[in-house]
C-alpha cells in the first residue's frame, strides 16, 4: 500500500524524523489558508507540491496548464496561482505514463535554504534476508541511475533480524555522507529515527530523496516515500486509514475486496491462475509464445465458484483483454471442482455474453485433472482445452492472431 508524501511526513514526525513544516490542501482556498498559516510562522518561500502516487513530480507537467508538479512560490498570491494551475488538472510524469494522474490534493510546505542534498532509503534485501539501510551523496536524482552508473556512491548497512539499527552503523552511514560536527550528529539521529519508523510501521520501503542539509545545518527530509507490506496491514489499522483508493487501479481495488491477488498489466491475454509462482510462470510462457499478459491474477489455493466468477468479472472489465487463459494446478483444490466452478461462473449472463466472442483456454493439471478436463470438454462451451502449459500459451496466442 502506498501513501501520499504529506501522509508519509506526518507519520515520520511521530517517530521524531525531522521534516519541514507543511499542510495538506484539497481546495485553492485551503492552500491559501495553509500558506497564510506558514507565513505567520516565518515562512518566506513556499513549495506547492502535487500529491499523486508517482515519482518525478518536479519534472512532470499538467496537461491543461503545463504547470510543474512542484512549484516554488514567494507569496501567498503565488501559492493561490500555483494551486489553481494544479488542482483538478492531470499531472504526467515519467512514472505515470501519458495517461497521467488527476491532482486532487496539494502539500504546501516551507521552502528551506538547501546547502546539500543526499539520499537515504530503507528496505528488505531479499538476497540476504535482512533489512538494509542505504545512503548516498547523490541526492535529488534517481537512485536507480546512481546504482547503475556509480554504485560505489551508495553505502549500505545491513541490520540483523530481531535487532534494531546499531548506533555505530548509523554513525558509519552519516560519516559516508561526508558530514561532520553538528550536522553529523543530526544525521545520526535522523537515520536512527528513520529506521525505527520503517520497522514499527511494517513498511516495505522508506525513501528520503532528497535528504537536505540546510543553511542552518539542519538535516531534514525534503521528500518522503513510504510503501507498506500488504501482508502486515492487519496490524496497522491506523495506517490502513491513509489509503487513497482514487490513486489505485479500480480493478485492483475490486480484486482486493474480492480477496483476489490482481495486478493490471498492459497486454491482451487475461490470466487466471491458482498460486503466485504458477501465475508468474504462466505469464513468462505467454511472453515466450509471443503474447502479452494483461494481468497477474492469483485466485488462491482454494479456488471455488465465487473466486472464479469474480476473477472472470475483473478480467473482462479490462478492454484490452482479447483472450483468457485459465491455468490451474490441482493440489489443495481438485481440478474437477475447479472445472465445475468454471461452468457455474460462466452461467452469469454478463460473463457468458462476453465469452461468446472471446477465446477461452483452460489447462488443468494435478488432482483429478482428467476428470476436470472431461467436464470442460463435454460442457458445450467454446473452450480450448490444453494439457501442457506451453501448449496452452501457444493456443491463446494463436487464438488472438486468428
Amino acid at each position: 500500500m502506498n501513501i501520499h508524501e504529506y501522509q508519509a511526513k506526518d507519520l515520520l514526525k511521530e517517530y521524531q524524523v525531522a521534516v519541514p513544516e507543511g499542510i495538506a490542501a484539497f481546495t485553492v482556498e485551503e492552500a491559501v489558508k495553509a500558506a497564510e498559516f506558514l507565513k505567520q510562522k516565518g515562512t518566506t518561500l513556499f513549495v506547492v507540491k502535487a500529491q499523486i502516487h508517482a515519482g518525478g513530480r518536479g519534472k512532470g507537467r499538467t496537461k491543461k496548464t503545463g504547470a510543474k508538479g512542484v512549484i516554488l512560490a514567494r507569496s501567498v498570491g503565488e501559492v493561490r496561482k500555483a494551486a489553481e494551475s494544479l488542482l483538478g488538472d492531470t499531472l504526467v510524469t515519467i512514472q505515470t505514463g501519458e495517461t497521467g494522474k488527476k491532482v486532487e490534493r496539494l502539500y504546501i510546505t516551507d521552502g528551506v535554504d538547501i546547502k546539500n542534498e543526499y539520499y537515504v532509503g530503507v528496505t528488505l534485501d531479499r538476497t540476504r534476508n535482512k533489512n538494509v539501510i542505504m545512503v548516498s551523496t547523490e541526492g535529488g536524482v534517481e537512485i536507480e541511475k546512481v546504482a547503475a552508473e556509480t554504485p560505489e556512491k551508495i553505502v549500505k548497512e545491513w541490520v540483523e533480524p530481531g535487532l534494531p539499527l546499531q548506533g555505530h552503523q548509523a554513525r558509519r552511514l552519516a560519516f559516508a555522507l561526508g558530514l561532520t560536527g553538528d550536522p553529523f550528529k543530526k544525521a545520526v539521529k535522523f537515520i536512527m529515527a528513520l529506521y525505527k519508523a520503517f520497522d514499527k510501521t511494517d513498511a516495505s520501503i522508506v525513501e528520503i530523496n532528497p535528504l537536505a542539509l540546510t543553511a542552518d545545518d539542519d538535516v531534514v527530509a525534503l521528500d518522503a516515500k513510504i510503501n507498506f507490506d500488504d501482508n502486515a496491514l492487519f496490524r496497522q489499522t491506523e495506517i490502513c486509514k491513509l489509503r487513497d483508493k482514487s490513486e489505485e487501479d479500480p480493478l485492483e481495488v475490486e480484486a482486493v475486496e474480492s480477496d483476489l491477488n490482481y495486478i493490471k498489466l498492459d497486454g491482451n491475454v487475461g490470466c487466471m491462475v491458482n498460486g503466485a509462482g504458477l501465475a508468474m510462470a504462466t505469464m513468462d510462457m505467454i511472453k515466450l509464445a509471443g503474447g502479452e499478459p494483461a494481468n497477474f491474477l492469483d485466485v488462491g489455493g482454494g479456488a471455488n465458484v465465487d473466486t472464479v466468477r469474480n476473477g472472470f468479472r475483473i478480467i473482462l472489465k479490462d478492454p484490452n483483454v482479447e483472450a483468457i487463459l485459465i491455468n490451474i494446478f490441482g493440489g489443495i483444490v481438485r481440478c474437477d471442482r475447479v472445472a465445475n466452478g468454471i461452468l457455474e461462473a460462466v452461467k452469469d449472463p454478463a460473463i457468458a455474453k462476453k465469452l461468446e466472442s472471446m477465446p477461452l483456454i483452460v489447462r488443468l493439471q494435478g488432482t483429478n485433472a482428467e476428470e476436470g478436463k472431461k467436464i470442460i470438454d463435454e460442457s458445450g462451451l467454446n473452450v480450448i482445452s490444453a494439457v501442457l502449459l506451453k501448449e496452452a500459451a501457444q493456443e491463446v496466442t494463436r487464438a488472438i492472431s486468428a
